[in-house]
């Protein structure tokens, strides 16, 4: 890829030239300046990617393959660069990466300079400014997508994102509001005075306006200091503490509207915990022996499975039957474009969806749930509970983990089922050596029969 890369920088450089020398460009005229303005930036990014060293990401590798196809389009007469060229922005915010969105947020601008009326380059341009936390600026953008686009039904996730990041942004103002209410009544005035002027600092810096990032942090500073000034019970601190909150869940997920979700309810830490709650659980392994067994009406497997309160089944069924109990499906994103995988039409329960990066696993539930198949999802706070601090907090070393030990994880963190059980994994739906020593810890019981094993 070293060569491979070098070689299209150097086509880039001589198509584009470098910032105050003359382009070559095509035959016929070249292409717009905006064109070679955009490869100018493209050209910058490859070269930082090939300072950066060996590429082994996939994703990074099908941008630099986006790049060679715009730059072929700028260098051949009566070829579509328009459209090269959005989708090399589209292929940089797949990417995931911060520098990524700051190039896609670059493409975009040379978009909408070189076709004003595009609403795909408009789009691009909110999504890139909505990945790089900059909401206030995303919203005009997606307007000017939605005043552009004529399709009712392709307009309805921009408009449930605008409302999401307007929604955040209120609550922001909200907070604000809260805060000079308290300082014009003199509800500030006590013995924490040096506290009050470090709140009515955090104040000073939170705006909707700002960041995400730099939002976030001047909320969470506002919040802990006027808990610390006025103590959890104060009302004006416990609506401040909810607004955080819903500010919070704002920031990391849309809300889960009934076009998205088919009108399932979002389910976060504490409504699955309340879920679990003194109920027997047991992991079923979509094996063909224990497929079969749980087949036969009255065999000791499917009974033994029917007396739980809870069944829980993972990932793509290749063997379950169709209408076998599931109360839980738990699934994990896999591969660089888990959107596309096949649609979660088994009946469930509750659906838990592992993924990330959060805005995979956005696109994933938007194009994978269908509606009613589902009365509950788990939110962004159960997408990562392995190496989300604020539950496991693992380090992510040691490995991709199977859905089934990121389940038992997850409950044994819970801590309020009764019982869990695992039935049926062994062969080739036996956990790996890492997870097999972590089970084998808490393991009370196996029987060999069922092929159970009970945690403690």
């Amino acid at each position: 890829m070293g060569q491979t890369l070098t070689g299209l920088l150097t086509s880039v450089r001589a198509i584009a030239g470098r910032p105050g020398t003359p382009a070559q460009g095509r035959p016929g005229g070249g292409p717009d300046q905006a064109l070679l303005a955009a490869l100018r930036l493209c050209g910058d990014h490859l070269s930082a990617l090939a300072a950066a060293g060996p590429l082994t990401d996939a994703r990074r590798t099908r941008l630099i393959a986006s790049i060679g196809a715009l730059t072929t389009a700028c260098s051949t007469p009566d070829a579509d660069a328009f459209d090269a060229l959005l989708r090399t922005g589209q292929q940089a915010l797949d990417s995931g990466g911060e520098a990524e969105a700051r190039l896609a947020l670059a493409l975009a601008d040379e978009a909408t300079a070189l076709r004003a009326r595009s609403k795909g380059a408009w789009r691009l341009r909110g999504n890139a400014l909505d990945a790089l936390g900059r909401g206030e600026e995303a919203i005009t953008a997606y307007e000017r997508h939605l005043a552009l686009q004529q399709n009712t039904a392709a307009s309805r996730d921009v408009e449930r994102r605008i409302a999401t990041l307007r929604a955040a942004g209120d609550r922001i103002d909200e907070a604000l509001t809260l805060f000079r209410a308290g300082a014009d009544t003199g509800a500030d005035t006590g013995a924490n005075t040096g506290v009050g002027t470090k709140a009515s600092g955090a104040a000073a810096r939170l705006s909707r306006h700002l960041p995400a990032a730099e939002a976030r942090a001047a909320f969470t500073d506002l919040v802990r200091l006027r808990t610390a000034e006025h103590g959890a019970g104060n009302p004006a601190v416990r609506r401040l503490a909810a607004l955080y909150a819903e500010h919070r869940r704002l920031s990391d997920r849309d809300p889960l509207a009934d076009p998205l979700l088919g009108g399932a309810e979002p389910i976060g830490v504490p409504g699955l915990r309340r879920l679990v709650a003194g109920r027997t659980v047991c992991l079923v392994a979509d094996t063909p022996r224990t497929a079969e067994q749980e087949q036969r009406p009255g065999s000791p497997l499917a009974t033994l499975i029917e007396g739980y309160d809870l069944v829980v089944r993972c990932d793509e069924a290749r063997h379950t039957a169709p209408a076998a109990r599931t109360d839980l499906h738990a699934c994990t994103l896999r591969g660089d474009t888990p959107w596309k995988g096949p649609r979660w039409d088994r009946r469930a329960g509750t659906r838990l969806v592992f993924g990330d990066p959060l805005p995979h696993w956005r696109l994933a539930l938007r194009g994978r749930l269908v509606p009613g198949a589902q009365d509950r999802v788990g939110d962004a706070t159960l997408r990562r509970p392995l190496h989300d601090p604020a539950l496991l907090g693992e380090e992510a070393g040691a490995g991709p983990a199977s859905t089934a030990y990121t389940v038992l994880r997850l409950l044994d963190f819970l801590g309020t089922p009764a019982r869990v059980d695992l039935i049926g994994f062994e062969g080739p739906a036996a956990l790996s050596p890492r997870e097999r020593e972590w089970v084998g810890t808490r393991t009370a019981n196996t029987d060999d029969t069922a092929v159970r094993i009970t945690l403690r």
